[in-house]
């Protein structure tokens, strides 16, 4: 295996190369990207699809409820659930923050953490809800082997087809048996309370335009309202209206940053009967105005095809 230093300056090297501009870059794997952000960003809401964030140059932080988690070329970033929560970047244009988000294949990833479970080697699951949905864990020789590994196979269109998937099942598994892989497992694992609020993110997800309702979520995840509401906060530190509510305004935001919508339309496609409620929620999030945001977001990200945005 590599030197650790060698492989560290491989990495941020190649992600450079693939991430030429600032936002996220679209790789030949529709669930990995690149990361780039050429400037310090200050603490603001994100929202984090199921993912794993490798940052190879640079630094962020992540703050949910009274925890906060560093991410950088030391530690990675794992999110088991949709979740919002806020961040900040430390990045300069000579030092530019750098990183590869690998998406969490949730059918893929929940076999392997009922293998590994069943395999008696790993060590026993979490039960801290909160750790399970959200940890930094340090990036070991192995893990950064394999990231460097999966770089090389996404620059061959042919390797990225053969090899690429199975070396992000490598590091799914990498992760579930690394130090808090209990974590990821309990949030994978069928049964407990962390997969029936793990249910119900997935549906206020998918269905974020729609008539959500508390009772009908808890009633779903077969828990009772008050313990519906208790493992739901302990899970993403918010209630679950709250949590509606950013996951509307996160998904207007990108819909009028991605796709061009006006703040009208973006707020009736994610559920918003009232325009004026929208724009005043909007503001309250993210501090400035539907218009201001995107116009501020679009001038900072500069965004090009292939592009995203957390």
């Amino acid at each position: 295996m590599q030197n650790k230093d060698d492989i560290n300056h491989k990495l941020s090297a190649m992600v450079a190369s693939m991430a030429p501009q600032e936002g996220f870059t679209a790789s030949a794997l529709d669930y990995v990207h690149f990361m780039r952000s050429n400037q310090a960003f200050s603490r603001t809401p994100v929202m984090y699809e199921p993912c794993i964030c490798i940052i190879v140059q640079g630094r962020k932080r992540a703050y949910l409820g009274d925890a906060m988690f560093v991410y950088d070329a030391r530690q990675y970033l794992v999110v088991s659930a949709p979740m919002p929560f806020e961040a900040d970047t430390e990045a300069t244009p000579d030092q530019p923050m750098l990183g590869i988000h690998v998406g969490i294949q949730q059918t893929l990833a929940a076999e392997l953490a009922l293998a590994v479970e069943e395999s008696q080697l790993a060590q026993p699951t979490s039960t801290d809800a909160t750790a399970a949905f959200m940890y930094a864990t340090r990036v070991d020789d192995i893990l950064a082997d394999a990231a460097l590994r999966l770089l090389q196979a996404l620059a061959s269109p042919l390797e990225a087809k053969i090899l690429a998937p199975a070396i992000v099942r490598e590091i799914y598994f990498r992760i579930l048996m690394g130090e808090q892989g209990a974590a990821m497992r309990a949030a994978l694992s069928q049964g407990n309370h962390f997969q029936k609020i793990t249910r119900a993110l997935r549906k206020i997800h998918e269905g974020f335009s729609d008539k959500l309702d508390v009772d009908s979520l808890a009633r779903e995840s077969g828990m009772s309202l008050p313990s519906f509401h208790l493992h739901f906060k302990q899970v993403t530190s918010t209630t679950p209206i709250q949590y509606i509510k950013a996951m509307r305004l996160h998904k207007a935001r990108l819909l009028m940053i991605r796709s061009g919508m006006n703040a009208y339309t973006a707020s009736n496609t994610v559920g918003y009967e009232s325009s004026s409620q929208f724009s005043r929620e909007f503001k309250r999030l993210f501090g400035r105005s539907p218009l201001e945001e995107v116009r501020q977001m679009r001038t900072a990200l500069r965004m090009h095809d292939g592009a995203g945005l957390s």
